[in-house]
């Protein structure tokens, strides 16, 4: 009966360890989609404002061509 009641005590710590590692890393992949969320949307912004700078340097025409003196 002892050896069936060590048993059952080491499967409940290892249930127990495990539902604690399993906590553990659900927080972190929130964490991680939270932080993946906030970088998409500073990469649309900054590809937004990209886009925008090259539509404005196509409207304004051609560069000037450098002095003779270059």
């Amino acid at each position: 009966m002892k050896e069936l009641q060590d048993r059952v005590d080491a499967l409940e710590t290892t249930a127990a360890h495990q539902a604690h590692a399993i906590d553990d890393l659900n927080r972190i992949i929130t964490e991680q989609w939270t932080i993946i969320d906030r970088l998409k949307r500073a990469y649309e912004q900054l590809s937004d404002r990209v886009q925008e700078a090259e539509r404005s340097a196509r409207q304004a025409g051609p560069a000037e061509p450098p002095p003779p003196h270059y």
